[in-house]
């Protein structure tokens, strides 16, 4: 399974895709540490670095407990991962001249989340991304502190073989396809 794309866009982002099967194994703690200092480059704005990223390694104390944040369909496959990751963001850029709303830091979270991703794609790991988490249970579960935000969850881990998937999961354990350039970027503004 393979995406077609210009050969001048680099491997990993071509490569990079999200997979139901994982094996259950462990991720070791200096991995986990190189894939959030990768996330921890990204791009954000003034440089304030909004993310925030709570993990649990499956089989440790939190893992049931933040696994049940998720919804259920997601909680059926994640639990193979090694990691599982919630992403959080400050809402505010706060100083010593008070908290001002900070416009992008979903934005910026994003950024760090695709650094993250990309690293642990380069180190043989594989990642999945959701929204399909119990926000307000996630917040409560991690203890978020006010003016912060659950963004997304994610999962790190080394993929398994799609044999221990539901027959519906198989089907869709593939690489998906991406809208072609035209119908994401244009010149000027929108038609």
């Amino acid at each position: 399974m393979t995406r077609t794309a210009s050969p001048s866009i680099l491997s990993h982002i071509v490569n990079r895709w999200s997979p139901y099967a994982f094996d259950g194994s462990a991720v070791p703690q200096e991995d986990l540490d190189v894939i959030f200092e990768a996330a921890g480059l990204a791009a954000s704005a003034f440089n304030y670095q909004p993310w925030r990223f709570a993990y649990t390694h499956k089989g440790d104390a939190n893992f049931e407990a933040f696994l049940s944040a998720l919804v259920p369909f997601n909680q059926n496959w994640a639990k193979d991962a090694g990691v599982l990751v919630y992403v959080v963001s400050d809402e505010f850029m706060r100083s010593d001249k008070g908290n001002n709303p900070n416009h992008s830091h979903s934005f910026d979270a994003g950024a760090a989340w695709a650094n993250a991703a990309l690293q642990a794609l380069s180190m043989g790991y594989r990642t999945h991304g959701m929204s399909g988490v119990d926000f307000a249970k996630a917040a409560e579960l991690l203890n978020v502190p006010e003016g912060f935000r659950v963004e997304m969850a994610f999962v790190i881990g080394k993929q398994g073989d799609v044999s221990q998937l539901s027959e519906m999961l198989q089907k869709r354990e593939v690489i998906s396809d991406r809208k072609p350039v035209s119908e994401i970027a244009f010149a000027g503004p929108f038609a």
